[in-house]
């Protein structure tokens, strides 16, 4: 249960990183009050799963789910550039992620 936890916490982890660029430095309201529930469920949700998970593992996973999630939805669908070195990086960014879990043997 701990991971799925985390991986929410982590997919809550891309919004509120996607929903920053569009508060353009909080002055539309909106997007500033996703920013402000998602980052809070993000959080909340990495705190309970680190509850049974070890801190390194679960900190490690989390971030690496929102900065690969949130690169792949750049490249897709606000038309950030992709070359291979890039997709390259985020491949291994995921084999490490996937990695981590693996070895976590939980």
């Amino acid at each position: 249960m701990a991971w799925i936890v985390l991986i929410i916490a982590g997919l809550m982890e891309m919004g509120w990183a996607l929903l920053l660029k569009q508060t353009q430095g909080f002055t539309q309201v909106g997007p500033t009050i996703g920013f402000i529930i998602t980052l809070s469920m993000s959080m909340a949700l990495l705190g309970y799963a680190l509850r049974t998970l070890p801190v390194g593992t679960a900190y490690a996973v989390w971030t690496g789910i929102g900065a690969a999630g949130t690169a792949i939805v750049g490249m897709i669908w606000l038309g950030e550039p992709r070359d291979a070195l890039k997709l390259i990086s985020l491949a291994m960014l995921i084999g490490g992620i996937i990695g981590l879990r693996i070895s976590a043997g939980e």
